[in-house]
């Protein structure tokens, strides 16, 4: 943790340096990036060179209670040594928790994006089961939501849907849904009673604001068309659905939800700027060129974070073990019994790296 930190407070001291550069002084944009960057750190860097105060002082009283010859010394440094102890404590708990919690303060909204994968039909109707879930446990969080775009199967089910979620914390509870969600069970069309496997794929993408992504207008290509569902006020007569091509990274995103091309086109600029920055972070963590993929997969039923079985009723995510004979309370929204050893486990990981 504390090697993190001081990584954290060099960087700190790098752009107060680059902050003061004549260059730096005559780009406006340039300067606002820096100076939001070491607005972000400014509160974990100052808790630890409070931190770094009392560990100097804390050696020195230490250093005063084995060297100094009088009795009433030795009491007065053990005394001090003890009070600064606590202090340190004190500190390094709120260093850990700034340290766990650092960019997700940020991320009030965030886009969770669902889509069928293996299964057909089947994988529609349960990545309309999942949206469910999400959205009955958004109400109980009292969360803000809006569908940015959706596109549904023959009978129901969901293709894909992307949602907007905006609350308190509700991307650092999510943050984990991301990748492959497995279903076992008698599909609604299986008339001989088999299980079957499906797969849904599941992305959690905090949105950036738009200082910190700028998207070229040259850069992309937009394309209107006719809006097409399943009928009523799915189908508009008029051209207002949008599609948004990001040429140098091939990234596409489209919406039709709303009636209102303008509309339309803003909701996607927004996903489209949540899908950039994931890639340009993933690229400079060195971790995949697309996180993407990562997230999600490729729909495989053997890349599963998760496997929901409905004859058992039983709910495993597979990454910690954890195994719940739940399957109905958490399909009604409850998955705090999920996602509560999910972020502890994570956050122990975090630290462990740090």
């Amino acid at each position: 943790m504390f090697e993190r930190l001081q990584e954290i407070e060099k960087r700190y001291r790098e752009i107060e340096e680059e902050m003061v550069k004549p260059e730096a002084l005559a780009n406006l944009e340039s300067y606002k990036k820096l100076a939001k960057e070491r607005a972000e750190l400014r509160e974990l860097v100052d808790l630890f060179r409070e931190w770094k105060k009392r560990d100097e002082g804390a050696a020195n009283a230490q250093e005063i209670f084995r060297s100094a010859p009088e009795e009433d010394m030795k009491a007065l440094a053990k005394e001090e040594l003890a009070l600064l102890e606590k202090e340190k404590e004190r500190l390094e708990t709120s260093l850990r928790e700034r340290l766990l919690s650092k960019g997700e303060k940020q991320a009030r909204s965030m886009f969770l994006e669902i889509r069928a994968g293996t299964g057909g039909e089947e994988a529609a109707l349960f990545a309309r089961d999942l949206f469910s879930m999400y959205m009955k446990y958004a109400e109980n969080m009292r969360w803000k939501t809006e569908i940015m775009t959706v596109s549904m199967s023959d009978l129901g089910g969901l293709k894909e849907v992307i949602l907007m979620v905006e609350g308190k914390d509700a991307f650092s509870m999510l943050r984990y849904e991301s990748g492959v969600h497995r279903v076992q069970r008698v599909p609604e069309t299986e008339a001989q009673g088999r299980i079957h496997t499906s797969t849904v794929t599941v992305a959690v993408l905090p949105e950036p604001e738009e200082l910190e992504i700028n998207i070229n207008p040259d850069e992309i290509r937009i394309d209107v068309f006719r809006s097409s569902g399943p009928g009523g006020q799915h189908v508009n007569t008029t051209d207002s659905a949008v599609r948004i091509t990001h040429m140098p990274t091939g990234i596409v995103v489209t919406c039709q939800d709303e009636k209102s091309q303008h509309k339309n086109k803003a909701k996607a600029m927004r996903v489209l700027r949540a899908r950039l920055k994931e890639k340009i972070e993933s690229e400079k963590e060195q971790e995949m060129s697309d996180e993407r993929r990562k997230q999600v997969g490729t729909g495989d039923r053997s890349e599963r974070i998760r496997t929901y079985n409905f004859p058992q009723g039983r709910v495993t995510d597979h990454r910690i073990g954890l195994t719940l004979y739940k399957l109905q309370d958490v399909l009604n929204g409850d998955i705090v019994p999920v996602i509560t050893p999910l972020i502890a486990h994570f956050q122990s990981e975090t630290l462990k790296k740090g």
